[in-house]
């Protein structure tokens, strides 16, 4: 059985590929020419380049493979030309998992995330049945990824078997870019974040994750969503883990909303300028506002899922950035 994974040069991505390897399947996984391939270095697979702008090539990379985990996504919180996002999340997912029909696959895990769903003003847990629409969708990342995910639901309505995962912050090794979650954590542990505002993600480990999207694969029920999460942690509680993990004091000042805001517009103004990517979004601060806290009950109870918690993820992220030269 051969298996076709997507974003696997990536962070999430490379995790769904090592655990695959270990349960012995054999992987082939879609890189662009300009990939950035450490993640897969010194992994047995077999790649096959294509783009999910270049459907004839997603054709090719298909072919002769039992499944597909489509892990791959642009996830900026501040892009320059948004319509590459939209080419990449949306048009390259339903040009993907329409190849993947016609390629006759058994099964599909997509991988969206918990920004499609909706949250509960007071803080409280969402679930996948916590809804929202689009005008809820804060920025270009959550509202490609929710219309990616109105795709994918219209492609199972029409019989392709495809399975939902929504992951919630991942946490952890390979976060090679980092992710706007990993530079969060670099910053931290290199003393750049001197405060914060009242907020909260969920923190799971990337590995828990990619379990989570093999035992989807294996036990998840067609057309369904599950939210992949660990520990519900505020800012401020993950700033002061990860000031305990460097042994340097923790941030004290919390700010409101409204004062970071205008710092977010100048620093994308001066992106602009430089070509440079702001270390604080507009989008970012605007969706502070919100706990992003979420259950993962529904993939313990019908997956089996299990979570090792958020600070396991952080100090294993941060030991990963530490031995990788991100915190020189």
């Amino acid at each position: 059985m051969t298996i076709l994974v997507t974003g696997a040069t990536g962070f999430v991505g490379a995790a769904v590929a090592r655990r695959l390897l270990a349960a012995r399947i054999d992987v082939r996984v879609l890189v662009r020419p300009e990939s950035d391939r450490r993640n897969i270095q010194g992994l047995d697979v077999t790649t096959v380049t294509g783009d999910l702008a270049e459907p004839a090539s997603l054709d090719k990379a298909i072919a002769g493979c039992s499944g597909l985990y489509h892990v791959a996504a642009d996830y900026r919180l501040w892009v320059k030309d948004p319509a590459a996002m939209y080419r990449a999340n949306v048009d390259g997912t339903r040009a993907l998992l329409q190849a993947a029909r016609r390629a006759g696959v058994e099964r599909v895990v997509y991988t969206s995330s918990v920004a499609t769903l909706g949250t509960h003003a007071d803080g409280t847990p969402a679930s996948e049945e916590t809804t929202a629409t689009l005008d809820d969708m804060i920025g270009h990342y959550k509202r490609s990824k929710f219309i990616a995910e109105q795709a994918v639901d219209e492609l199972a309505a029409g019989g392709l078997p495809v399975v939902i995962v929504n992951p919630s912050t991942p946490v952890g090794p390979g976060d090679i870019k980092p992710t706007p979650t990993g530079r969060l954590i670099v910053d931290a542990l290199t003393g750049r974040m001197p405060a914060y505002v009242d907020t909260g993600l969920n923190i799971v480990h990337v590995d828990d994750v990619a379990d989570g999207h093999l035992l989807a694969y294996q036990r998840g029920t067609v057309g369904r969503r599950y939210v992949l999460g660990g520990d519900d942690m505020s800012l401020r509680e993950i700033l002061a883990e990860c000031a305990r993990i460097a042994g340097r004091r923790p941030p004290w000042l919390e700010l409101p909303h409204d004062v970071v805001l205008p710092i977010a517009y100048l620093a994308e103004a001066w992106a602009r300028l430089t070509g440079g990517t702001p270390r604080t979004t507009v989008d970012g601060v605007r969706l502070s506002r919100k706990r992003m806290y979420f259950s993962s009950a529904r993939a313990e109870s019908e997956l089996g899922y299990r979570s090792r918690g958020g600070r396991v993820a952080i100090r294993d992220a941060a030991g990963w950035f530490r031995t990788n030269g991100y915190l020189d």
